[in-house]
């Protein structure tokens, strides 16, 4: 049987600004919780609120990355001393475009090779992820939810200030046909930058993570599913446990 509700809290930076009013985030995390019992699968996830406090369930289990590996490829590549000072070429954005946009997973690929492990481990530190490994597949390369929220709640820091206007917008200009989980349960008045990852369609891998933004305020979301029945199954649980993790942000 599943775990009762839990809401685990993570240490995180404070940023500085006026007092907002605060969802209760252990009451939505049990309510995500009760949420994901009543759901095939398995499910991981964490909530990192405005003062960069973690709350979740799973947070530190291992599942492969999928193409969420693709937005640490970009900013690893962002970060490259041959790129992050001089403008971006077409040859970059005809690397990072469809990678981000529609997934394309050709351009991953010759990213990988280009990079190697070494940038997307630097990258992984210095964003604070409790565990990251490259593997072969890169598509079976190792994250966590609490990884992730790290990466996500950090992503424009983490980018050369250069790219970062470039770079997030890639990540709020998915595709269509891609825009499930998170967005479709994105409060009014936020702006979402988001990647999400995914099998063949078998719902064996599922996931998304999120950078929600309104002015000054930032909460990220990192939700990670497996074994699920099918892939329109597992962007059902995502998007319920999402609705449930961001009630009363407003």
């Amino acid at each position: 049987m599943r775990r009762a509700a839990v809401a685990v809290a993570l240490g995180g930076l404070a940023l500085a600004g006026p007092a907002q009013a605060q969802p209760d985030w252990d009451a939505n995390v049990a309510r995500a919780e009760a949420y994901a019992q009543t759901r095939a699968g398995v499910e991981s996830f964490v909530v990192r609120d405005e003062n960069g406090r973690g709350h979740g369930r799973g947070v530190r289990r291992v599942v492969h990355s999928a193409s969420v590996l693709k937005a640490m490829l970009m900013v690893a590549y962002l970060k490259q001393p041959s790129v992050r000072h001089r403008d971006l070429t077409d040859d970059d954005r005809a690397l990072l475009r469809p990678m981000i946009r529609w997934s394309d997973n050709a351009t991953a690929s010759r990213l990988v090779s280009l990079l190697g492990a070494a940038p997307l481990d630097d990258l992984a530190l210095r964003a604070g992820m409790d565990h990251f490994r490259l593997r072969s597949p890169w598509g079976h390369s190792e994250i966590t939810a609490r990884g992730q929220s790290r990466f996500f709640r950090r992503i424009e820091r983490l980018m050369p200030r250069r790219h970062r206007e470039y770079g997030l917008r890639l990540l709020n200009r998915i595709v269509p046909s891609q825009r499930w989980g998170i967005p479709p349960v994105k409060p009014a008045g936020w702006t979402i930058h988001f990647k999400g990852g995914w099998g063949d369609g078998s719902g064996v891998v599922t996931h998304q993570v999120a950078l929600l933004k309104r002015g000054d305020r930032r909460v990220s979301l990192a939700i990670l599913t497996t074994d699920n029945p099918s892939h329109p199954y597992g962007t059902e649980t995502i998007r319920g446990i999402a609705k449930r993790l961001l009630r009363g942000l407003a």
